[in-house]
């Protein structure tokens, strides 16, 4: 069930970038980024009843610090990618997000099987693969490069720090986790003076960005209480597989062979990690 779920959710979370995506182009990134969660905070907010779960301040605590940590990874990312290129950015921070926790996890105990470790190399590969682009380059600068590193660390703090939470606190932790994203975000927004209103046919693609997004994490929260950190969180990463299939099929965007290569690494990791959960 771990592996189902936390491919489910690397799917999801790629939609919800390929529209998040879409509604940048069509209006300003942090709108799109404070709307969209505010999507999201409704979405946990309504489903706290169907999936009720035992209140803590321990676990709201934990799911505030993993907020904090993934709207931190959310700015630094957008600073690399305006500062450096893409090609470089986009799989040092991908690898970076899912390589701390199978770290964290290892370092506290969890022991996943071999072919499991073996598909998790092969993961961490693939997210580099459908990770590169076109758009030349190669290189980026010192700082560009730093910024994508600090900022898989937020994304990877945002698992690890989400995975410290109760197993029995149910979605508590995605409702602390939303309600500082949201909070950092839009203060943000108010310092640097930028407007939070989209452009006209722009709200239905953010809402859309936003509920995917909040989908994802209830199944990544799901998944990483049934399973190891250390195989949810690689399985996770793989979400730019599923972005670059929507835009092939969607927008007609062509895909390099590395990029089709990286996609059939990525099935083969689900495969493996899948054969060493049921031996």
């Amino acid at each position: 069930m771990t592996v189902i779920l936390a491919a489910a959710c690397a799917v999801v979370y790629g939609t919800a970038d390929f529209f998040g995506g879409l509604a940048t182009k069509r209006t300003q990134v942090l709108s799109v980024v404070v709307l969209s969660q505010i999507a999201g905070l409704a979405l946990i907010l309504a489903l706290l009843p169907l999936l009720p779960g035992a209140f803590s301040d321990t676990s709201l605590s934990w799911g505030l610090a993993a907020g904090t940590s993934g709207a931190a990874g959310l700015v630094l990312f957008y600073r690399a990618l305006a500062t450096g290129v893409m090609s470089v950015v986009a799989p040092t921070t991908a690898v970076t997000s899912a390589a701390l926790p199978v770290v964290f996890g290892l370092a506290t105990g969890e022991r996943p099987a071999f072919w499991a470790l073996v598909g998790v190399a092969l993961a961490l590969g693939s997210v580099l693969l459908v990770s590169q682009d076109s758009s030349g380059g190669g290189h980026g600068s010192l700082a560009s490069v730093a910024a994508a590193l600090a900022a898989g660390a937020g994304f990877g703090g945002f698992f690890i720090l989400l995975s410290m939470a109760s197993h029995e606190s149910g979605l508590w932790p995605l409702v602390g986790a939303r309600l500082s994203s949201v909070t950092v975000v839009a203060l943000l927004a108010l310092v640097t003076r930028r407007t939070l209103r989209p452009r006209p046919g722009s709200l239905h693609i953010i809402v859309a960005a936003g509920v995917l997004d909040m989908t994802a994490n209830v199944l990544f929260l799901l998944a990483q209480q049934d399973g190891l950190l250390s195989l949810v969180a690689v399985l996770v990463s793989l979400y730019p597989a599923s972005t670059l299939l929507l835009a092939r099929h969607v927008l007609g965007e062509r895909l390099r062979a590395v990029q089709m290569t990286g996609v059939a690494c990525a099935l083969g990791a689900v495969a493996l990690i899948a054969v060493a959960q049921h031996p």
